[in-house]
C-alpha cells in the first residue's frame, strides 16, 4: 500500500509540473515528424554546371532531364571546362558535367563514349551521391533515345525495405531517443530538483524503504516510455505509414528493458549529483555518447576499429539492433534473444548499482 500510494504522489508531482506533460506529450511528436525528415541520407539540391561541347539531340535532352530532376538545381551551362571548374571553386556548382565531342554520333556508331562527371568533394556524401544521381540520369537518357546504355553485369532486389526509405530504417531507432530522454534525463532532474528542494531528505526520515522509494520514482517513468511507445508506432503509422513488421509485443520488450537501464542510470547520476546543471551535464555527454555510438546514425560496421569494440559497452546498440530486426525484418523472439539477454544484464547491472548507491538517512 506504501509504494502504490508514493508512485500515486509521483504522478501527482508530475501532473502538476508545468513542464514534465507538456514534454511528454510534444517530444515524441517533434522526434518523430522532424528526425525522419532531416536525418536523410537523401542529398537534394545539389548544383550543377554542364559543359556540352556536342549540341545534339541526345545532348539537349540530357540536359533537359538534369534541369527537371528533383535532386538538381540548374547552375546553368559554361562554355569551356575551365568556366565549370571556376564554378566549383566560387561555390556555385557541386557537380560539372562534361558531354564529349561527338557524344550522340559516337553512340548510334556502336561506340561508348564516356561523359566526364566532376564532383566537389569537400562534401563527400553531396559529391558522390550527386555522381550517383548523374549517372542514373545519363543511363535513363540513353534507354529513352533508344541507344544501348552500358549494360549492368547483375541485378538489385532489396529485401525488407523495397523502396529504400532512410525514414524506415530511422524511426525505430528514434524510439530509443524517446525512451532516454524521459526516463534517464527527466528521472535525473526530477531527483535532483528535490534535493534541491529539500524534500529527499523528509522522505529520507521516514520509515519508507529504499526499495520502495526508488521503485516509486521509476515506476511511473517505466509507465510513461510504454505510452509514448504506442504514440510513436502510432504517429510513424500515420504519418509516415509505417507499421511495425514484427510481432509489437517484441518492441514493447526492447523498450521496458531500454527504460529499467536508463531509469538506473537516471537515479545513478542523481545519486552523484547535488545540482541540477551537474547532472544536466553528465546526463547530456551520456546520451551524446550512447547515441553516437549506436549505430543511430552511422552503422557500426562503417566505424573504426576501435569505435567498434565500444558499441558492444552501449545497450542502445542492442537496442537499435533489435527494434530495426522486429520493425523492419518483422523478426521474432528467437532472432532478438541475444539482444535482450545483453539488455536484461546491462539492466540487472545498473539497476543493483543504482541501488546500492541511494543513500538513506536511517
Amino acid at each position: 500500500m506504501t509504494l502504490s500510494y508514493l508512485i500515486e504522489k509521483e504522478f501527482i508531482q508530475i501532473r502538476h509540473n508545468p513542464f514534465i506533460p507538456k514534454l511528454i506529450l510534444f517530444f515524441p511528436i517533434a522526434i518523430m515528424l522532424v528526425f525522419p525528415w532531416i536525418t536523410s541520407m537523401e542529398v537534394k539540391n545539389i548544383y550543377i554546371t554542364v559543359v556540352d561541347n556536342d549540341h545534339s539531340t541526345l545532348s539537349q535532352r540530357l540536359v533537359q532531364r538534369i534541369q527537371s530532376s528533383p535532386y538538381f538545381k540548374f547552375s546553368g551551362m559554361a562554355q569551356t571546362n575551365e568556366e565549370a571548374m571556376q564554378a566549383i571553386e566560387r561555390n556555385d556548382a557541386d557537380v560539372v558535367l562534361t558531354i564529349p565531342h561527338y557524344y550522340e554520333r559516337d553512340h548510334v556508331n556502336g561506340q561508348q563514349p564516356q561523359v566526364f562527371i566532376s564532383a566537389n568533394a569537400v562534401d563527400g556524401t553531396k559529391g558522390g551521391m550527386g555522381s550517383a544521381y548523374l549517372a542514373q540520369i545519363v543511363n535513363q537518357n540513353l534507354q529513352d533515345g533508344q541507344v544501348k546504355p552500358m549494360e549492368s553485369p547483375f541485378s538489385t532486389v532489396a529485401l525488407f525495405n523495397p523502396h529504400k526509405s532512410y525514414k524506415l530504417f530511422m524511426i525505430p531507432a528514434l524510439m530509443s531517443l524517446v525512451v532516454i530522454m524521459l526516463c534517464g534525463f527527466l528521472l535525473a532532474l526530477n531527483i535532483v530538483s528535490e534535493k534541491e528542494a529539500g524534500t529527499i531528505e523528509q522522505m529520507n526520515v521516514t520509515p519508507v524503504s529504499k526499495l520502495q522509494f526508488i521503485l516509486s520514482k521509476m515506476i511511473p517513468y517505466w509507465i510513461i516510455s510504454a505510452v509514448v511507445i504506442i504514440e510513436c508506432i502510432f504517429l510513424a503509422w500515420l504519418v509516415f505509414g509505417i507499421f511495425p513488421a514484427g510481432n509489437i509485443v517484441l518492441i514493447f520488450l526492447l523498450s521496458m528493458l531500454l527504460a529499467l537501464i536508463f531509469s538506473g542510470i537516471g537515479l545513478i547520476i542523481s545519486n552523484y549529483s547535488d545540482a541540477m546543471q551537474e547532472a544536466m551535464f553528465v546526463m547530456f555527454f551520456i546520451i551524446m555518447f550512447v547515441m553516437m555510438l549506436s549505430g543511430l546514425f552511422t552503422p557500426v560496421a562503417s566505424m573504426p576499429d576501435w569505435a567498434q569494440k565500444l558499441t558492444l559497452a552501449n545497450p542502445v546498440t542492442y537496442f537499435i539492433e533489435g527494434m530495426r530486426t522486429v520493425f523492419i525484418r518483422g523478426g521474432n523472439l528467437a532472432s532478438i534473444a541475444q539482444d535482450l539477454l545483453i539488455l536484461l544484464l546491462f539492466a540487472i547491472v545498473i539497476d543493483v548499482w543504482a541501488v546500492f548507491s541511494y543513500k538513506k538517512i536511517q
